[in-house]
């Protein structure tokens, strides 16, 4: 059967969710508190695995109509879960009394099951209807859930655990029992005994196998592995740790050759080791489909192995079976796949809602969106060969149209082989240098850098050596001391866009003398004359400026002198000869860092 769509209705936040298009992978993404959790659970109990509770509880309803529901209850049982499946060609051939392959069945407050099916027969009879309503609940998939709560503790105590029914075991005490079933023992079986070990054996067999799947997608930290040791009771625990026989279940660090209880460090390790114990079970002991409901998995690794277990379940996971999973992590969002996205939302005085429509107006419920996609990006442009740093969107605005014009006239235009970064100031340039590392062939800097930062950009070479022979080359594009890019316009025409963009701002047009002063720059005494007349709060924004030009460069590019052709021209030859002559990214072997000043 494939999980179709779903929709939870009068459970906890959630007064109704909508019909949910549930594919192969589904990502739940919503702030905290939003209802995610809520969702997922509601679906486990359809059919949950490993014999966790099913049964949906009238305290589950939605607090804001409980009194009035508990009154009707019995009578009229609220619909909480319902769901849609598809039969495959195999399962609709064995159903021929269906007239359709899709079948919908609805569980509600009563725990009941109810099946809307379209049959050939006109009246079939209600013991034929009821046999075929019994056949698709024994084919229906199981729902396994899995949180951070379902970790194993790192002490079982033994005696207590044995004695407990079905009914009192948490998702925690399911993963250890899982671990069991894996090695092929039974918690009757923890006793103190003289087997002991054989019994390590086995458990340290389980792991080992364990372990091993999980090195294949955990990047993190290889040197660990999971001991497992048996003690009597420490009288002065907490009970149940108090009486009985306690199994100690370790991380031994292969690194700083020291072991620590299993659920008091490595985290992430803990989670993804307890989860794939749960998972190899469900495996095992599977006789139908599975769906797989993960609450903000991997919630404890860092950022990488978040992607790690993303890598997992798409190619482990969801090679054999469908997976729900919630998360507010970036990281954990595929963003070749935004289709599965399904964005959960808390609505004032409409609960829960689940949507796929990802324009949601709710900053906090996209941001993770957003993150993810500005991280993309950004990794993009760090991965390429070639990059050149500016200060400013500004900069890269001027470089494009002095690029278009010195084209057209001279030929010379930055080479497209160049990703630009936009960095804020010099201030960032070591840290950008350093964060590059050393997949790139070039990295310009094409910005005026004071004397202190460029003796500590001249300290960063490709790998990270201060004592490096390789030479640092700088390119002076003009004879000016100090300049920004916006110097290579002519002054009268540069502030004939900053007059035309502040219109309305200024008092009176700025003008050479206006603006006169020592400082070479002329961003920097049209900022000190911003500040000192406090002029649009004290704030002259270089970007403002240039988004003008761009905007309207094709009646204004006729105003842009000769000479700052001549200069630009002659500063994209200069940054271009610092490629690689043949235009492969494997050369040349040094790093290249410009300042390039106009």
């Amino acid at each position: 059967m494939e999980f179709v769509r779903a929709r939870v209705t009068n459970y906890r936040s959630i007064d109704d969710s909508g019909w949910v298009s549930i594919d192969g992978i589904t990502c739940l993404v919503g702030k905290n508190e939003s209802g995610k959790t809520a969702f997922l659970q509601a679906l486990r109990k359809l059919n949950p695995a490993l014999g966790a509770n099913g049964d949906f509880d009238i305290t589950d309803y939605p607090r804001k109509g409980y009194a009035r529901y508990k009154r009707v209850h019995s009578a009229q049982p609220a619909t909480a879960v319902s769901a849609e499946f598809r039969l495959s060609e195999e399962e609709a051939a064995e159903f021929g009394e269906l007239a359709s392959s899709r079948v919908v069945v609805h569980k509600d407050y009563s725990n009941r099951l109810k099946w809307d099916l379209e049959l050939n027969h006109p009246s079939p009879g209600e013991v034929a209807r009821r046999d075929v309503e019994g056949r698709l609940e024994r084919l229906m998939p199981l729902f396994a859930y899995f949180d951070n709560y379902s970790t194993m503790r790192g002490k079982i105590p033994v005696d207590s655990l044995l004695g407990r029914r079905e009914g009192d075991l948490d998702d925690a005490d399911r993963t250890f029992l899982a671990l069991l079933s894996v090695a092929g023992t039974g918690i009757e079986d923890l006793r103190m005994q003289s087997d002991y070990e054989h019994l390590k054996a086995e458990l340290e067999s389980a792991a080992i196998g364990i372990s091993d799947e999980l090195f294949e997608f955990w990047q993190q930290n290889k040197q660990l592995r999971v001991d497992f040791d048996m003690s009597l009771a420490d009288p002065n625990d907490p009970p149940p740790l108090n009486s009985g026989t306690i199994l100690h279940i370790r991380i031994w660090n292969d690194r700083h050759r020291v072991s620590v209880p299993f659920d008091e460090r490595s985290r992430g390790f803990v989670w993804f080791f307890s989860f794939l114990t749960y998972f190899s079970t469900l495996e095992e002991e599977r006789t139908n489909d599975l769906i797989l409901l993960l609450d903000e998995p991997g919630t404890n690794l860092h950022a990488m192995g978040q992607t790690d277990f993303l890598r997992f379940i798409k190619e482990r996971l969801a090679a054999k079976y469908q997976v729900i999973y919630s998360t507010h992590s970036p990281f954990m969002i595929d963003l070749k796949h935004l289709d599965g996205v399904r964005l959960v939302e808390d609505l004032c005085g409409n609960g829960t809602t689940v949507s796929g429509d990802l324009l949601s107006n709710d900053s906090e419920t996209v941001f993770p969106l957003q993150v993810a996609l500005g991280y993309q990006m950004a990794e993009r442009l760090f991965r390429a060969p070639h990059v050149l740093m500016v200060n400013n969107p500004s900069d890269m605005i001027y470089l494009q149209v002095l690029g278009d014009i010195a084209a057209s006239d001279r030929g010379a235009r930055l080479d497209p082989r160049w990703v630009l970064i936009p960095v804020g100031s010099a201030d960032n340039v070591p840290t950008f240098v350093s964060l590059l590392g050393e997949d790139h062939s070039t990295v310009a800097v094409l910005m005026d850098i004071t004397p202190t930062k460029k003796e500590r950009v001249e300290e960063l070479t490709m790998d990270g050596k201060p004592d490096s022979t390789d030479p640092i080359r700088w390119v002076e594009v003009t004879r000016v001391r100090d300049a920004d890019i916006e110097d290579l316009f002519d002054p009268d025409f540069y502030l004939r866009i900053v007059n035309q963009s502040y219109a309305g701002v200024l008092p009176s047009d700025l003008t050479r003398t206006t603006i006169s002063g020592s400082n070479p720059r002329i961003v920097e005494r049209l900022s000190a004359y911003f500040q000192q007349h406090e002029i649009d709060g004290g704030e002259f924004d270089r970007n403002r400026p240039a988004a003008y030009l761009l905007g309207r460069h094709s009646q204004l590019r006729g105003g842009i002198d000769e000479a700052t052709v001549a200069r630009a021209a002659a500063l994209f030859n200069r940054v271009n000869a610092l490629l690689p002559l043949d235009g492969a990214g494997s050369e040349p072997s040094s790093l290249h860092r410009t300042r390039a000043v106009a």
